[in-house]
């Protein structure tokens, strides 16, 4: 794949440390040439770099100062539809008065053509920038900076329906409730799409962490992730994940990028720039791509795994002693309990009930484990044991010299998918948490969950028996809402016209027999697939 003009020497620029701006002094080990603060400055976001402030500080007085000072011509808000994908609204800035009035009073925009829960008659919605989300846009041959933006509605209040808004609701019930933050981060799958080229070729299916020139993706994926770098996303790492196939001519190779867990808010926001950045270069370098469920029989879907912790005062609350805590036992039952809802935010469409199926990573029963692919809820390594790996790796190194891990712990999420409404799962997720602070049994129901071993191998068929399974099909999803949406109103976060809406939408595909009367026909689900190619 020829390398991107833009990005000739984009492996200068990857930052090699994540750091927390925060907690650095000007005695840290890594100090930066130019005497700026070394975190800031290996930030990508040119905001970030020359303001030298995070972004959750950028004020409307930085916002405009850069614009003056680097001859930025354009401003582009983007905020998300009800298709789950961001739409964008450009300004020429014309003089330092206009550009002070469209980032002090938004602008208007149809609600009607973007939510359908909005009527024509009553369609007027404000977007406002969100000043903390600022980014120049990599994509632009005019210089532009862009921003998110949140919905109000005629009286100038948070529109309570906006995906956004909900979201933040949800942050702020579990905050008053738990007394902790709620964090989150993703595992974004995708399939790249190229013409098969014959030479190299991958094991079919057998494409993790696969390096060039076995996968031919590679370097595609690390310009995505310089850009969306670019856009203030804190990213894990990427890599080739487990699926490639050769289809028509077309050869599918499926990749990750892995995220650091931010604030739940700020976790949305980052995911739903990263499919725009991905979506995007895709299309200026000649690809495709698709983060739909499932493509075809036999092979991997894509997921959207979900990572999850409670943070008090910048401590990780998911461990005491070395063991699962109490309150994260809380944090899974609250899961448990309503993870069939769940569902309705996180897999969308009915190719995303194709995925959920027996006997593949993809979960399908309502239970939780360590370090198990065969769950709902997986408790993954938190590097909890007490070793200094990094000096026995690496015997030069001083002892006691590697930093603390404890914050590392999370627990994840397996079933969403790429159809998911990001808002909306984040938010929903955000509730279950909460909710299990709630439940009064909430400790039993994390015992009654909990597996150790492959709930699908046949030595265990009894102990499946004893666990609920995720609902089949979009309809069985809306049934689960509708049953349990008392929960996700709860606080007033989930508004009742969005939850009526989602139960519409879903139930609208009438799938409650789908799987099971095209399983055997691939040409039906290939036309399926080709349907929700692009969902989310």
């Amino acid at each position: 794949m020829a390398v991107s003009p833009k990005m000739t020497n984009f492996a200068e620029n990857i930052p090699k440390h994540h750091y927390n701006p925060k907690t650095m002094d000007n005695n840290h080990p890594y100090p930066a040439a130019d005497g700026k603060t070394p975190a800031l400055s290996l930030s990508k976001n040119l905001l970030v770099s020359e303001l030298q402030k995070p972004m959750a500080e950028f004020t409307k007085a930085d916002i405009i100062g850069y614009i003056v000072k680097n001859d930025i011509q354009m401003v582009n808000f983007m905020y998300p539809g009800g298709d789950g994908r961001l739409k964008t609204l450009s300004f020429v800035i014309n003089s330092l008065d206009y550009l002070d009035t469209i980032l002090t009073c938004g602008e208007r925009v149809d609600g009607s053509s973007l939510f359908s829960f909005i009527q024509a008659g009553s369609s007027d919605l404000y977007v406002l920038p969100r000043f903390r989300t600022a980014f120049v846009d990599p994509f632009a041959s005019i210089p532009t900076v862009t921003m998110l933006c949140s919905f109000f509605d005629k009286d100038g209040q948070p529109l309570e329906s906006s995906p956004e808004h909900t979201l933040h609701k949800a942050a702020e019930a579990f905050r008053q409730v738990t007394g902790m933050d709620f964090e989150a981060m993703g595992e974004l799958e995708f399939y790249v799409i190229s013409d098969d080229e014959q030479v190299f070729p991958a094991e079919d299916q057998r494409g993790y962490h696969e390096s060039a020139p076995f996968a031919k993706g590679g370097e595609f994926r690390a310009r995505c992730m310089h850009y969306i770098a670019q856009t203030g996303g804190q990213i894990k790492y990427g890599h080739s994940e487990v699926g490639n196939f050769v289809l028509e001519g077309k050869n599918y190779e499926q990749n990750e990028i892995e995220f650091l867990p931010v604030p739940v808010e700020q976790a949305a926001d980052q995911l739903m720039l990263a499919k725009w950045i991905i979506r995007s270069l895709a299309y200026e370098e000649g690809y495709d791509v698709t983060f739909a469920p499932k493509i075809t029989t036999g092979k991997a879907g894509s997921g959207l795994h979900i990572h999850m912790r409670m943070m008090k005062e910048g401590r990780n609350q998911m461990l005491a002693d070395g063991m699962l805590s109490e309150n994260a036992r809380r944090m899974i039952a609250g899961m448990m309990d309503l993870a069939p809802a769940i569902t309705a935010f996180g897999n969308k469409n009915p190719t995303s009930y194709f995925r959920l199926v027996p006997h593949q990573e993809a979960p399908t029963n309502v239970c939780w484990g360590d370090r198990n692919r065969s769950v709902l809820v997986r408790v993954p390594l938190g590097w909890a044991a007490n070793a200094d790996m990094c000096r026995t790796a690496n015997p030069l190194e001083r002892e006691g010299t590697s930093h603390s891990a404890l914050n590392k712990q999370t627990v994840e999420m397996r079933s969403p998918d790429g159809s998911a409404d990001l808002y909306q799962l984040l938010a929903g997720l955000c509730v279950a948490c909460r909710h299990g602070f709630e439940m009064d049994n909430a400790l039993e129901v994390a015992e009654r969950t909990y597996v150790n071993v492959n709930i699908h191998a046949a030595e265990n068929a009894d102990r499946l028996k004893t666990l609920a399974q995720l609902p089949d099909s979009c309809v069985a999803s809306a049934d689960a809402l509708e049953q349990q949406r008392k929960v996700f109103e709860q606080y007033g976060v989930f508004s009742p016209s969005m939850i009526n809406g989602i139960i519409r939408e879903l139930r609208a595909f009438d799938d409650q027999t789908l799987r099971k009367n095209i399983e055997n026909y691939p040409e039906e689900i290939q036309k399926l697939v080709n349907q929700h190619f692009h969902c989310g």
